[in-house]
């Protein structure tokens, strides 16, 4: 077989790789992260409030006797009035990252999603000029009519923050 199409058939293959999501709403919209960043999903606990800790750090919870820090992804991104708060019920994601693990409050349950990595597109240029700061999107897919905001959970919080949610 020529080398072109060697090179062309694994292209094809790569391109068709399912990647499995968890895939929440944030105030409108929808967003998804990658399970393999997901360590597990559950109702959320009893959340202890955290003194000088950004606003949209809800504070520390026992997740299975490991202390974690909540967040509040909604109020991290301006997706809905400070004052307002989140329902009675909520679920918790655990994502675990290289230095820490982190829970974020969702409103409701995640659902998972297969999807082919190949329609992931690249967010808008203009997009990422705005947030230079802010590499955390991954990307969009439209799936059925869908737009889904894949984040990269690893780069959603700075240095500075990760050393405040640090148990002292």
């Amino acid at each position: 077989m020529p080398e072109s199409e060697q090179t062309s058939e694994k292209k094809a293959a790569k391109q068709d790789k399912l990647i499995q999501l968890i895939v929440f709403r944030l105030g409108d919209e929808e967003y998804g992260i990658r399970i393999e960043q997901v360590k597990e999903v559950t109702i959320t606990p009893e959340i202890a409030r955290m003194p000088k800790t950004p606003s949209f750090v809800k504070g520390i919870a026992n997740l299975r006797g490991d202390i974690i820090a909540i967040i509040d992804l909604e109020e991290r991104f301006k997706l809905r009035p400070a004052n307002e708060s989140l329902p009675t019920v909520s679920y918790t994601l655990a994502i675990e990252a290289k230095d820490y693990t982190i829970g974020i409050v969702v409103r409701e349950v995640p659902q998972p999603l297969s999807i082919p990595l190949s329609i992931i597109e690249k967010t808008p240029e203009f997009i990422q000029d705005i947030n230079i700061q802010d590499k955390y999107i991954e990307g969009i897919a439209k799936v059925d009519g869908r737009i889904i905001i894949v984040l990269d959970m690893p780069k959603l919080l700075s240095p500075t923050e990760i050393m405040q949610l640090q148990p002292k």
